[in-house]
C-alpha cells in the first residue's frame, strides 16, 4: 500500500491522539530529507520521524535511533530557533490529500506568543516540509527549494506566500453517497479498481483492489456498493488493522486485505508498522545513492580477478607442457649429429614411447642442431618456472575476488557511516585514492560497533565492516569472550561479553550474525563459535580476515524481527 490519502488520515488521528499539548524539545536532521522530532507529551517523550525521501516520504513516531551530523544543517537550525520549546496545538489533514498541517505556539525573542505552521507534504519525489508564519501565510524556510526552473506550477521558496499543493478535483469517498459513486463508475468499460482510484481522493490502488475483491467475481451496483461500504465504514470510525504482508515483495496496509496471499504479521498502531516496513530500506537506499561508485568499483574488481584467473589457468595449461618441451630437446640432443643448418624438421625415433614410434620435431632452419636443441631447453625452463608464479597469482587473485566479495557483502547492511570506513579502507589497502588530501592529519576515529542484548540480558557486539570486524575481535574483545561468525560464509564478526553465556544467548548472538551475512536470505545457516583466544590474524593478511579453532557450529535461520529486537 502506497502513503495515500487514507494512510496520511490515519497517521493524522494516531499522532493527533498522542502529541497534541506535548512540547517539541529537541529537532535534528540526521539526513538531507529526514527530520527528527522529539516531543514531551503525556510524561512521554515521542520520537517524531518526518521523511520527504523520494522513495520512502513518510511521517510516523519511531523507536529507530539516527546518527546526528556534526554541524546542523541550515533547515533544521531554523527550525530550532522557532519550534524548540514550542507546544503542539493542533494536527490535522488537509482534507483527504497527502499534506498533514501541524499548528504550533510558542514564544519569540521578546517573549510574545506566536503561531507557527509546519506543512508536511507525503507525495513522493514531490515530499516537501516547510514552516509557515501563520499571521502572513509567509514561508520562512522549507527543507526543500522548489523554483520556477523546477515547477511552473507552484514555488515552494522562503519569504513567498503558501500555496497548497494543486488539487487533484476528486470526490472525497468519506462522505459521497450511493447514487453519486455509481454515477462515477461506468461498468461496461471494466477496470472498476482503475476507476475508483481516478474518481475519488485518498485510494491507493490496493484499497481499490480490496473492493473489488469483496464485490465478488460478478461483481454489480448492489455488491460494489455493499462492499465500497463495508471498507469506507471502517476506515471512516478509525477501525484500523494494521498489517504487513509479504508476498513477492512486501508491502503494508491499514485494514486486513483479503485479495492478497502471503505471510502476515500484525501491529498495535500505524506508527509501529511504518516504523517495522521501513526498517532499514530507506538507510539502504542511502547508502546505494551515497556509495554507488564505491560498489561500482568493488565489483568491477571482482569480475577484474574473475577474468584474470580465467587467463592464468589458460597459462597454467599451456606451462604443463613444459615436460614435452624438454623431451624434444633431449631427442634433438641425441639425434644432432643428423641435424644440418638449414633443416625446418627432423624424423626421430621417440624412445620415450613404449611402441618406439616415430615423431616429427620442428626445427628453426637459422640455428644448428644444438641451438634448436637449447631453444627447446630453455623453453622447458620458462615453463616450469612460470607455474609457480601463475599458481601464486591465482591465490592471490582468489583472496582478491573473497575480499571484494566480502565488501560487497558488508555494503548490504552498511549505515552512512559504515560506508565512509569501508571507503577508508579501501584508500589505506592502496585501492582508491583520497578524494581530497587534508592539510591536517585527522586524529583516529574508534570504529562505532552496533550493541545488542540477548533476552537474558548479556550484552553483545556487532562489527558490520572490516574495520569494525578488526576492532571487535582484535582490540575490544577480552581472551575467554565468545566469538561468532557464519561458517565460510563472508559476513560480520560476533562478540558476546560473557565467558560462559546461556544456550539462549548463543542462538540469539548466532541469529545476529547470520542476519548480518551473505546468507541473510537463507535459512539453517552455520554459525561458528568458540573463545577469543582461539581467533588469531595471520601476517599480512586483509583487514578482517581471521582463521580460528576448537569451534562448535549452530545452525540458525536470520530473523529480521529479532534482530531489531534485540538492538539496544
Amino acid at each position: 500500500m502506497s502513503f495515500d490519502g487514507f494512510m496520511t488520515r490515519a497517521v493524522t488521528h494516531e499522532l493527533s491522539s498522542q502529541l497534541t499539548s506535548g512540547r517539541i524539545s529537541k529537532i535534528h536532521q540526521p539526513y538531507k530529507t529526514e527530520l527528527v522530532f522529539t516531543i514531551r507529551a503525556n510524561r512521554k517523550n515521542y520520537q517524531l520521524l518526518i521523511s520527504v525521501n523520494a522513495s520512502f516520504a513518510r511521517i510516523h513516531l519511531t523507536n529507530e535511533k539516527y546518527d546526528n551530523p556534526a554541524e546542523p544543517p541550515m533547515f533544521c537550525m531554523l527550525l530550532r530557533k522557532h519550534l524548540e520549546g514550542a507546544v503542539v496545538e493542533q494536527i490535522e489533514q488537509l482534507d483527504m490529500e497527502r499534506v498533514i498541517v501541524f499548528t504550533i505556539r510558542h514564544k519569540d525573542e521578546i517573549g510574545d506568543e506566536t503561531q507557527k505552521k509546519l506543512y508536511i507534504e507525503i507525495m513522493g519525489r514531490h515530499s516537501n516540509v516547510s514552516l509557515v508564519d501563520t499571521e502572513t501565510g509567509m514561508i520562512l524556510d522549507s527543507i526543500k527549494h522548489v523554483g520556477l526552473s523546477q515547477s511552473s506550477i507552484r514555488t515552494v521558496l522562503p519569504g513567498q506566500l503558501y500555496t497548497r499543493p494543486p488539487e487533484q478535483n476528486k470526490e472525497n469517498p468519506l462522505i459521497i453517497d450511493e447514487e453519486r459513486l455509481l454515477q462515477l463508475l461506468d461498468f461496461n468499460s471494466g477496470k472498476l479498481d482503475n476507476q475508483l482510484v481516478h474518481k475519488l481522493a485518498g485510494l491507493s490502488p490496493q484499497l481499490a483492489k480490496e473492493i473489488i475483491h469483496l464485490a465478488g467475481p460478478m461483481v454489480n451496483k448492489h455488491s460494489i456498493i455493499e462492499a465500497f461500504s463495508y471498507i469506507i465504514a471502517k476506515l471512516k470510525s478509525h477501525s484500523y488493522e494494521p498489517e504487513m504482508i509479504v508476498t513477492e515483495k512486501e508491502t503494508f496496509s491499514l485494514i486486513h486485505l483479503t485479495h492478497l496471499q502471503g505471510d502476515r504479521k500484525q501491529f498495535k498502531s500505524i506508527s509501529e508498522l511504518l516504523d517495522r516496513f521501513f526498517y532499514g530500506k530507506a538507510e539502504r537506499d542511502r547508502v546505494k545513492q551515497q556509495a554507488h561508485d564505491l560498489e561500482r568499483f568493488m565489483k568491477n574488481e571482482w569480475q577484474k580477478n574473475k577474468k584474470k584467473i580465467k587467463k592464468l589457468e589458460k597459462t597454467l595449461i599451456q606451462a604443463d607442457q613444459a615436460q614435452e618441451y624438454q623431451k624434444l630437446g633431449e631427442l634433438i640432443t641425441a639425434n644432432i649429429h643428423a641435424i644440418t643448418r638449414g633443416s625446418k624438421s627432423i624424423d626421430v625415433v621417440d624412445y620415450y614411447d613404449e611402441y618406439g614410434r616415430t615423431i616429427t620435431i620442428q626445427l628453426d632452419p637459422k640455428k644448428t642442431g644444438a641451438e634448436n636443441a637449447q631453444a627447446y631447453f630453455k623453453r622447458y625452463n620458462k615453463a616450469k618456472n612460470s607455474v609457480k608464479v601463475v599458481q601464486e597469482q591465482i591465490e592471490k587473485s582468489n583472496e582478491e575476488m573473497v575480499y571484494f566479495e566480502q565488501l560487497i557483502q558488508q555494503m548490504e547492511s552498511a549505515s552512512p557511516k559504515d560506508i565512509e570506513e569501508i571507503r577508508e579502507e579501501l584508500i589505506e589497502e592502496g585501492y582508491i585514492r583520497r578524494r581530497q588530501q587534508s592539510k591536517k592529519k585527522k586524529k583516529e576515529i574508534k570504529p562505532q560497533i552496533e550493541a545488542y542484548r540477548s533476552t537474558s540480558g548479556i550484552n553483545f557486539y556487532v562489527g558490520k565492516n572490516n574495520k569494525q570486524n578488526e576492532y571487535v575481535t582484535m582490540r575490544f574483545s577480552r581472551q575467554d569472550e565468545i566469538w561468532l561468525h557464519t561458517k565460510d560464509i563472508p559476513g560480520s564478526h560476533v562478540v558476546i561479553r560473557s565467558t560462559e553465556p546461556d544456550e539462549q544467548t548463543l542462538l540469539e548472538a548466532a541469529t545476529v550474525a547470520a542476519y548480518f551475512s551473505k546468507a541473510r536470505q537463507s535459512s539453517s545457516v552455520p554459525v561458528d563459535y568458540t573463545k577469543i583466544r582461539h581467533v588469531k590474524k595471520p601476517n599480512g593478511a586483509k583487514p578482517g580476515f581471521v582463521i580460528y579453532e576448537q569451534q562448535t557450529t549452530l545452525f540458525v535461520t536470520p530473523d529480521e524481527d529479532l534482530v531489531r529486537s534485540l538492538r539496544k
